[in-house]
């Protein structure tokens, strides 16, 4: 992990364990997973099926006596390679380092701000593979500026929304999307933070190549660093 200025700062702002997604969820219901491509347990299921993948992850969670599965920041994962959207010929330039922090959990799962913030700009991303319907919030704490993103939720989330439209922290913002809506996938939060949003709206890369990697890992540091999961 990249250590900066920036990620330090995120460290600072939580002390414990904060929600994300559904506040009756405590830190002991959380499990860790590996999605990674080193995961030999995933070459018997069909990633590219969002139905296989949603019953993966529930079975996961009832060994693990778990209600929610987190991971994958810095992943290096094979999903993507099912969706023209991140899949290149060149394996410097495939798409497939995650760069958030996944929450699965049910469909309907309402999402949680996990700071004060202000809606900076929402959209749903409709692309086989991307995020769905996406909000980002803006943040200013300590006169520092950063965003926080968050994909792959219902399409009544944003039916509602209005640009500057203002969350305290811990209150609903969302709820997640099925598969139908969320890209095709099982139903998840992709939560990331970042510092430079950019002259991005409603969406930003959540899914680096090699090359890029650096950059977006710079810009765009551990959200488990403010999660304490």
């Amino acid at each position: 992990m990249i250590e900066t200025p920036f990620s330090k700062f995120i460290n600072t702002l939580s002390q414990n364990f904060v929600p994300v997604v559904n506040a009756q969820f405590s830190k002991k219901d959380y499990a860790p997973i590996d999605l990674s491509l080193d995961n030999p347990s995933l070459k018997v299921i069909d990633v590219s099926s969002s139905a296989a993948f949603d019953i993966y992850i529930n079975e996961y969670l009832k060994t693990r006596n778990a209600l929610v599965a987190f991971g994958g920041y810095n992943e290096k994962r094979g999903i993507y390679n099912r969706s023209e959207h991140f899949n290149q010929q060149d394996p410097e330039t495939e798409r497939n380092i995650h760069l958030g922090l996944d929450v699965w959990c049910d469909a309907g799962t309402d999402v949680l701000a996990p700071l004060e913030g202000k809606v900076h700009s929402f959209k749903n991303n409709q692309n086989f593979g991307d995020y769905g319907p996406t909000i980002i919030l803006e943040h200013t704490i300590q006169s520092i500026t950063f965003y926080t993103l968050y994909g792959h939720l219902s399409e009544k989330s944003i039916e509602d929304l209005t640009i500057g439209q203002s969350f305290k922290k811990g209150e609903v913002i969302a709820q997640l999307g099925s598969a139908e809506v969320n890209g095709d996938y099982a139903p998840h939060l992709h939560f990331q933070i970042i510092k430079d949003i950019e002259d991005k709206k409603g969406d930003y890369p959540g899914v680096s190549n090699k090359i890029d990697l650096d950059f977006y890992l710079e810009n765009c540091p551990d959200p488990n660093l403010l999660l304490k999961i």
